[in-house]
């Protein structure tokens, strides 16, 4: 355990698997008391449990961001919890219908991905902007994607609403830069996590198929994801606002 985020408070969404869980337990490790939100409670339990085996502060929410009131209640839990709010990371997210290409969407796959992604977004950074104005400071990361950034084959929705947190974030940033908040974006390629295994559907041929298109030759892992997230969230990326970070292993060169 070290202390450079001693005493803080972070709220992590999706903070119960993959890379949302790499980053609520490297806040922990750091010395944060982390806020866990999900939709799913056993796995965000079990979270919360690791943290406490490292002798970390940890709480869940289960949430469903996509819901305004459920996001509301989440940010008030927070800081009833542990007295306030420092740091969030926006990172609840879902893939959708992977390689169904646009004209074979179905309109209710479309909404679904639009309401968790971005809407979700949107919701968590309207509550949790309104607490961080009360302390004059604090740091937002949103979970984008390299598919925020550029375009791809995956499937429309996912492309669109990590686009649209990219520039959810841009525009947040800037209304909000002389608040003392800071709104930044991390842009991860494939990373080894249940969601991509999911969308790649086991499919050795398509997993290397995946890894070629990354100059390093390989996935990421959740924990090099959220070694970029605290770095935007820390007095270090203090001058940093309005970015969209690639996480991405050379691909976007």
């Amino acid at each position: 355990m070290t202390s450079r985020f001693e005493s803080k408070v972070v709220l992590v969404t999706g903070g119960n698997s993959g890379i949302g869980q790499a980053i609520a337990l490297a806040f922990a490790k750091e010395g944060a008391k982390v806020v866990i939100a999900a939709r799913r409670a056993s796995e965000g339990s079990e979270t919360v449990a690791m943290i406490e085996e490292l002798g970390g502060q940890a709480h869940f929410v289960q949430t469903d961001v996509s819901q305004a009131a459920e996001v509301e209640a989440m940010v008030a839990e927070c800081v009833e919890q542990y007295g306030g709010l420092d740091y969030a990371v926006n990172n609840a997210g879902i893939e959708g219908t992977p390689l169904v290409q646009t004209a074979a969407n179905e309109e209710e796959a479309w909404d679904q991905v639009i309401a968790i992604n971005l809407k979700g977004v949107w919701l968590c950074m309207k509550y949790e902007i309104r607490e961080m104005l009360k302390r004059g400071q604090g740091a937002i990361v949103n979970m984008s994607s390299v598919a925020g950034l550029v375009g791809g084959r995956i499937g429309v929705a996912y492309y669109a609403s990590k686009h649209g947190v990219v520039g959810a974030t841009k525009a947040s940033a800037l209304e909000y830069a002389k608040s003392g908040l800071r709104i930044n974006a991390v842009c991860p390629a494939v990373i080894e996590t249940p969601m991509i295994t999911r969308a790649l559907s086991n499919n050795e041929e398509l997993v290397e198929q995946f890894k070629a298109m990354h100059p390093v030759g390989r996935f990421g892992q959740p924990e090099e994801v959220a070694s970029a997230t605290l770095w935007l969230c820390s007095d270090g990326a203090s001058f940093v606002t309005g970015h969209a970070l690639p996480v991405d292993g050379g691909r976007l060169i």
